[in-house]
């Protein structure tokens, strides 16, 4: 998968939040549990959402986390810009230190439209979508990231995306 593990957990933690109702702050161990993920962990990713301007974040008793904006104004690379960094869409796939179209690595010229499709694929779905995906049954929250980014050549990707 070309999402790291900090990744998933902070897109699952999201759509979790976007199935909540909206300003309700929900602690960090109930996601936790929801996703089998450690808590210790998953609240240093819910710190980094908070300072990358995604989440508010409560002390106290009725602490915990909840959105900024609502579902529909989140999309999936934002997250992903904020978690793998500038590195997910910068760097060359060979790992080459200068790698652009006047100095390609082998694999630039393939590599570089399937990079702006998955970019595009990521643009393209909202934490509303996917929170309403698994709010219908279709889908567990534990399924995603998977279920969206799937085989970018699956012709049925359409039904996800649509």
């Amino acid at each position: 998968m070309i999402l790291s593990r900090t990744t998933q957990y902070a897109i699952q933690a999201l759509i979790y939040m976007a199935t909540q109702p909206p300003n309700v702050a929900v602690l960090n161990r109930t996601i936790a549990e929801c996703l089998r993920s450690p808590p210790t962990y998953l609240a240093k990713i819910l710190q980094e959402l908070c300072k990358g301007k995604l989440l508010y974040s409560f002390r106290g008793k009725q602490g915990g986390f909840c959105l900024r904006e609502s579902g529909d104004k989140i999309n999936l690379m934002q997250i992903v810009r904020l978690t793998e960094g500038p590195a997910f869409t910068e760097d060359c796939v060979l790992g080459l230190k200068v790698c652009s179209e006047k100095t390609a690595c082998p694999m630039h010229v393939k590599w570089w439209p399937i990079k702006q499709e998955i970019v595009k694929l990521l643009q393209s779905q909202t934490l509303e979508m996917l929170a309403a995906m698994v709010a219908s049954g279709k889908y567990q929250l534990t399924d995603f990231p998977h279920a969206v980014l799937g085989d970018l050549n699956d012709p049925d990707r359409a039904k996800i995306t649509a």
